[in-house]
């Protein structure tokens, strides 16, 4: 009995290690280095869905981190080195027009925590708020103020940095203050070269850069205060 017990436990010990190593992962390249993502689609899987739509549909090649903050977070995703607001291509754009609004999904467990990584957005603090918003921002201490608060949704953890958190830090610190309207962008554009799918089982030392794929931003002129910034101080 006890052998058969055994087994049981051993086979569900695999499987679980299995599904811990099987959640969708991506890379980040960078001007600075490269960043490596675990995605967490059973706590978060509308977010999840969200923002792989726009790592598939190519969005983030080109945008920058326009907000750095050091001992908080990094963020970025949304805007190219002029500080425009970048538009998806016609496919992605048609895709994100026909489906659902995706919700609110800040009390899935997941905390704002270092090196977990969560989705920005203007109306983080409404339930029903739609989140197609392709910011998405890199912790870089607990931020306890940042998750969902009895009532009050927080910002959706949706991943976590599990190789590059060193560049995810070296990012933080680059000198800003340069720009007026962008106060905590670095001086020199810090550019998102390409994000893409990879294997999880596989480790950064098995990918190869490559700096030819990247593409031509598609933007439009936004007002510079309309970005998605998450509070730097408590929620209220």
């Amino acid at each position: 009995m006890s052998k058969y017990l055994i087994a049981i436990l051993l086979c569900l010990n695999c499987s679980l290690s299995l599904a811990a190593t099987t959640n969708p992962r991506v890379l980040l390249q960078t001007d600075v280095g490269r960043i490596v993502i675990e995605l967490f689609p059973r706590e978060a899987p509308n977010t999840v869905r969200n923002f792989l739509e726009y790592v598939d549909g190519d969005f983030y090649t080109d945008t920058v981190f326009h907000r750095v903050v050091p001992g908080f977070v990094i963020q970025g995703g949304g805007f190219t080195s002029e500080f425009v607001a970048k538009k998806p291509p016609i496919a992605l754009a048609n895709e994100l027009i026909k489906r659902e609004p995706t919700k609110s999904e800040s009390s899935n467990g997941l905390k704002n925590d270092y090196e977990m990584v969560a989705m920005a957005n203007s109306g983080a603090r409404t339930n029903d708020t739609k989140i197609e918003t392709p910011q998405f921002f890199i912790n870089l201490q607990s931020n306890p103020a940042l998750n969902t608060n009895g009532q009050k949704p927080g910002y959706t953890v949706f991943g976590k940095v599990i190789e590059g958190m060193d560049v995810a830090e070296k990012i933080s610190l680059k000198p800003r203050g340069m720009y007026e309207q962008f106060p905590e962008s670095p001086n020199s554009a810090v550019r998102i070269l390409k994000v893409e799918r990879i294997d999880p089982g596989r480790s950064l030392a098995e990918l190869k850069f490559n700096n030819s794929m990247q593409a031509e931003p598609t933007s439009t002129a936004v007002d510079a205060h309309q970005t998605y910034d998450i509070p730097a101080s408590p929620l209220k």
